[in-house]
């Protein structure tokens, strides 16, 4: 497996799997994401997948502890060394079966207010971009920004939009936005300057379950187009 290991301040590092954010570097970094899971290591407090990385955060006393109470060597160098040994028992090209996660979509009108700035950006109309959009082939790359925010990259560029000049203060949860070349979902009501195009009814951010986050980085995704009736029908069930 290809990486690279550099410190982060004196006590965590960043393993690099790759510069590109593309579904290979995603699979590396989610097989040590899997590993850290399933065999907790005693001098780690805490490691932070993103896109091309994760970054791991140790306890240099618990690291002299359990690696080196004898070893002259700074912590760093013990950390490096032992997480070399580890990330060697990983096998390449490896991956679990992802799930795959239908969100659906009311796209357009006081949902979507950005609908119409994505189509004429991309000199597509609102069907077009619409049709686009629920045809990606879509990834879930990290989950990041706020609660449940999930990264997900696949979407075509014929309808990447840059973000907005002026982010706005209040994006209510469950937006569907664009921005560059991903689109991601808002999961709570937060500040933000993606593009909105749209609203899904399902709740992404669940605080009163054990994992709360619907979605997890590795999952695939597919957007389906509902009526502004479907929308609010799946939010009156709710209640």
């Amino acid at each position: 497996m290809n990486y690279k290991i550099y410190p982060l301040g004196d006590q965590a590092v960043i393993i690099e799997f790759g510069q590109t954010i593309d579904e290979d570097t995603h699979e590396r970094v989610k097989s040590a994401t899997n590993y850290f899971e399933d065999n907790p290591i005693e001098w780690m407090t805490e490691y932070i997948p993103a896109f091309t990385t994760v970054a791991v955060f140790y306890d240099p006393l618990k690291v002299i502890e359990y690696l080196g109470e004898t070893d002259s060597r700074l912590p760093y160098e013990m950390v490096v060394e032992e997480l070399d040994r580890k990330l060697a028992t990983l096998k390449e090209g490896v991956s679990e079966q992802a799930r795959v996660i239908e969100i659906p979509v009311c796209y357009g009108g006081e949902l979507g207010p950005d609908l119409s700035c994505v189509a004429e950006h991309n000199g597509l109309t609102e069907k077009q971009v619409i049709e686009h959009h629920t045809k990606g082939d879509y990834l879930v790359y990290m989950i990041g920004f706020a609660p449940g925010f999930p990264y997900i990259g696949g979407m075509t560029e014929k309808i990447a939009t840059p973000r907005k000049e002026e982010p706005r203060l209040k994006i209510p949860a469950g937006s569907v936005g664009i921005a560059g070349g991903q689109t991601g979902v808002y999961p709570i009501e937060t500040p933000g300057g993606w593009q909105l195009i749209g609203r899904t009814p399902l709740p992404l951010f669940r605080p009163e379950q054990t994992n709360p986050s619907l979605l997890q980085a590795g999952d695939k995704v597919v957007f389906k187009a509902i009526t502004r009736q479907e929308y609010d029908d799946y939010k009156e069930g709710e209640v």
